[in-house]
């Protein structure tokens, strides 16, 4: 997932966030992928306190509206990134059917 640069700067308020895969490679609209991520959301929610009141899972990114319970939302978003961006390269790397291994790395 790409870093657009963006910072959260009111940490108390629930925010409008896109993460965007780099080069918008459409890696979930594979079950596997989105299965990844959905799963990383999930414990971001029952070990760091992210709170989500809506999301979109696209093609190549997602929609969320979110806050953190501790106000760390850029902290809970930067470790699901780095966290997620990992599995889904690794999930690519080893399937063996995966078209997207030569897309350019994260």
């Amino acid at each position: 997932m790409s870093d657009g640069g963006y910072r959260i700067r009111n940490k108390k308020e629930i925010h409008f966030l896109t993460l965007t895969v780099v080069e918008w490679v459409d890696v979930f609209t594979r079950k596997d992928y989105r299965d990844i991520f959905i799963n990383s959301v999930k414990y971001c929610q029952e070990k760091k306190g992210l709170m989500i009141y809506g999301w979109c899972v696209m093609s190549s990114h997602v929609h969320l509206l979110a806050s953190a319970r501790n106000n760390n939302l850029s902290d809970v978003i930067r470790d699901l990134k780095k966290f997620t961006s990992k599995k889904i390269v690794e999930a690519i790397t080893y399937n063996d059917h995966e078209s997207r291994k030569e897309c350019p790395p994260g």
